[in-house]
């Protein structure tokens, strides 16, 4: 028996429940074992959390489907124009998020409740044992890996990617950083249909707003650069707020977060590897969205420069929320500042390798954002209301 059948038996026997919902994910699923059984080079800690978290995201499957059955009303709820924070990785779009779930009039998606969205927090049942087990996992991360925890700090209640809702389909970028993956990576790159995917997310979303007043979502996850038409077509009413940072500075960054994150998996990385996936990832990423927000969908957009969100935090979100025509509160506000100042030392500027560590050559790369880079220079001097010189 492979790893596959073992995981979706322990997960059957777990819950007592053998509903998983439409098939999509097992393609997915399917792909990432084959890569982690033949490929993956995981150590004895690596294997288990690898096996605790995909046996975790199939139990949550089968409750999300269980929660269905019982509450069919559930799928009445409506996302509506939810707000969603793309671009690069390492742009300074982590931080926007935190900012934004200031906003007591707005919802974003909690790291507890993403990585268990059952019960259903309407509910309040087994709030404190989900936060508690997610607040263990930061713990774990934080002192597994140093390193990882101060490129990425995190928090149990703090606002997080989508990269927790969009697994529970097998498709998410987040695997290939736990562990060297290839064949999986060039599947999720080239021809993978996140489709279903997405119409998990949503279903998912549904289930974490039923039993509360509706509140206009914020999310949030790099990944969705490379998949905007797929994601554009379960969420048509959704508006964009784009970070944009020196592809070169990008690539370095986020390698050396791919580093972080495998070394506490990992016996043994290659650094050359992570840096030739990134580039490839992102520069085609960045080739579709432009080619998504060229085909009518430019007006959808607001756009931050990573400078200068670090330089005026509160100025780039009342601009953000001027664009949306929401309001700025007092209290939402407060919170922002006090986030801000909290948080400092958190946001100090991390020196990262050489870039000849992970094989980058910066020369080689600009070309392949060349496009973008002058696009971005254009869009944000738009948002900031300034007459942009292409030259």
């Amino acid at each position: 028996m492979g790893l596959q059948d073992e995981l979706l038996d322990e997960a059957r026997a777990g819950t007592g429940l053998t509903d998983f919902g439409d098939d999509a994910f097992r393609e997915g699923l399917e792909r990432l074992t084959r890569s982690l059984e033949t490929e993956a080079r995981l150590n004895t800690t690596g294997q288990a959390v690898l096996r605790r978290l995909l046996g975790g995201l199939l139990s949550q499957r089968l409750q999300v489907e269980d929660w269905y059955r019982r509450h069919p009303e559930i799928d009445d709820e409506a996302i509506v124009a939810p707000l969603i924070g793309l671009g690069l990785p390492r742009t300074g779009s982590t931080a926007l998020s935190a900012l934004l779930a200031e906003d007591p009039q707005a919802r974003s998606l909690r790291t507890w409740e993403a990585s268990q969205p059952c019960p259903p927090p309407s509910t309040g049942d087994g709030l404190e044992s989900r936060l508690d087990e997610s607040r263990s996992d930061a713990e774990f991360r934080a002192t597994s890996s140093p390193r990882r925890a101060k490129l990425v700090p995190a928090s149990a209640t703090g606002p997080t990617e989508c990269q927790g809702l969009m697994a529970l389909d097998f498709k998410a970028h987040y695997f290939q950083a736990f562990a060297y993956v290839p064949s999986y990576s060039t599947w999720l790159l080239e021809s993978a249909d996140l489709t279903p995917t997405y119409q998990y997310e949503l279903r998912v979303l549904k289930l974490l707003q039923w039993g509360f007043p509706a509140r206009p979502w914020r999310l949030k996850c790099p990944t969705h650069l490379l998949f905007l038409d797929q994601l554009d077509e379960i969420f048509p009413d959704a508006r964009f707020v784009m970070t944009h940072r020196d592809p070169a500075e990008v690539m370095v960054s986020a390698a050396d977060l791919y580093a972080a994150v495998a070394r506490s998996y990992c016996d043994e990385i290659d650094l050359r590897y992570l840096g030739a996936l990134n580039v490839e990832h992102w520069s085609v990423g960045m080739e579709r969205a432009l080619a998504f927000r060229d085909r009518g969908a430019d007006d959808r957009f607001y756009d931050i420069d990573f400078r200068a969100m670090q330089r005026e935090p509160l100025r780039e979100v009342r601009g953000l929320y001027s664009w949306l025509e929401e309001p700025v509160t007092e209290e939402f506000e407060a919170g922002m500042k006090r986030w801000w100042r909290e948080n400092a030392e958190k946001r100090e500027a991390n020196v990262h390798p050489d870039p000849a560590t992970f094989g980058i050559d910066i020369d080689e790369v600009r070309p392949l954002f060349a496009t973008y880079t002058a696009r971005a220079g254009h869009w944000t001097a738009r948002s900031e209301g300034i007459p942009h010189d292409p030259s």
